[in-house]
């Protein structure tokens, strides 16, 4: 009899444990920590704001849930990080919303519907064009016969420069020499004089982008988009809107009309709901703290988040934000 009560009293013990550290649910319903507790978190290139972002985020994450160690991953961004989450690779994953769109519809890079759900409508990308001013480009349609480069492969910059490239009439293929490389390999190439163009899209500042400026000064010029928007949007509806690269976020003169697009954070639709309830809350529990990481966390609304049509929010998602 001593010893059941001595097992009961130890389990109450426990039990009251467990609430002093905080009660915070583990990866699922049964308490066991989804993908053994080690979660990987599918960035963007170093210099860009998506890997920032990432390491920031992933640090919050192994602090504040219990159980588990999270790291984040620099790649090539959207395309091939919806890649990597849908095949298990990466747990969460960092994507313009055009390129979750395409992966929600099985559009352009995804030949069927993708097995994603979204955590959360992030901050707003930016697109950049820079071109070299001894290149004499003021207009997407002056890059025919110039070297540019579209961004890495499979990445969300790749996307939205083949669509500009269209929409200017250009054949990406056929009329420009184009590269498909990473940011800081792009921007060694501007200031080297072998690439005459880039593409970018990203948050402000983008670290790659403000040493490119910081360098080459007065050699360089930002290309405005504003006159290609209506055929992006006629082709692929309002997820492209009109935007305008501010002259303090890289020092311009003026600002600068862009096209701009949101960003999301999504994982796998088998991922536990307490889990994406759990990545949510934390998301925004420390808003501040990501902040101090890149000024970008300041422009993530609760308000807006919820708004991911057409990729589906995560149940755990919803759990958070109260939506049904």
């Amino acid at each position: 009899m001593r010893s059941l009560t001595r097992i009961a009293a130890a389990a109450a013990a426990l039990v009251l444990l467990l609430t002093a550290c905080g009660g915070e649910r583990r990866g699922d319903a049964e308490g066991e920590a989804y993908k053994g507790g080690r979660l990987s978190i599918a960035t963007g290139n170093t210099t860009g704001v998506y890997y920032q972002l990432g390491g920031g985020y992933a640090d919050l994450l192994t602090k504040h849930l219990p159980g588990y160690q999270v790291t984040a991953e620099a790649t090539g961004a959207s395309v091939e990080n919806i890649q990597r989450v849908v095949r298990g690779d990466s747990d969460i994953a960092f994507t313009l919303a055009d390129t979750a769109s395409d992966a929600a519809t099985g559009r352009d890079a995804f030949s069927a519907p993708q097995p994603i759900r979204a955590l959360a409508r992030i901050y707003t990308n930016y697109t950049h064009v820079l071109a070299r001013k001894d290149a004499n480009v003021r207009t997407v349609a002056d890059l025919k016969g110039k070297r540019v480069s579209t961004g890495s492969p499979n990445s969300g910059t790749e996307t939205i420069a083949l669509r500009l490239l269209r929409a200017a009439g250009l054949d990406p293929d056929a009329d420009i020499r184009r590269q498909a490389l990473s940011l800081p390999e792009t921007v060694q190439g501007v200031k080297d004089g072998t690439i005459d163009a880039l593409f970018w899209s990203g948050g402000l500042p983008t670290g790659g982008i403000t040493d490119l400026v910081t360098n080459l000064k007065e050699q360089i010029v930002f290309v405005p988009l504003d006159d290609l928007l209506p055929k992006l949007q006629s082709e692929y509806g309002p997820i492209y809107q009109a935007g305008r690269l501010p002259r303090e976020a890289y020092g311009t003169a003026e600002d600068v009309n862009t096209i701009v697009v949101p960003n999301m954070l999504v994982v796998s639709e088998a991922m536990p709901a307490d889990l994406a309830e759990n990545l949510t809350r934390i998301l925004f529990e420390h808003q501040a703290e990501l902040a101090k990481v890149h000024p970008e966390a300041n422009n993530i609304s609760r308000e807006d988040a919820p708004k991911t049509d057409p990729v589906p929010l995560h149940d755990g998602a919803k759990r958070y934000f109260g939506v049904s």
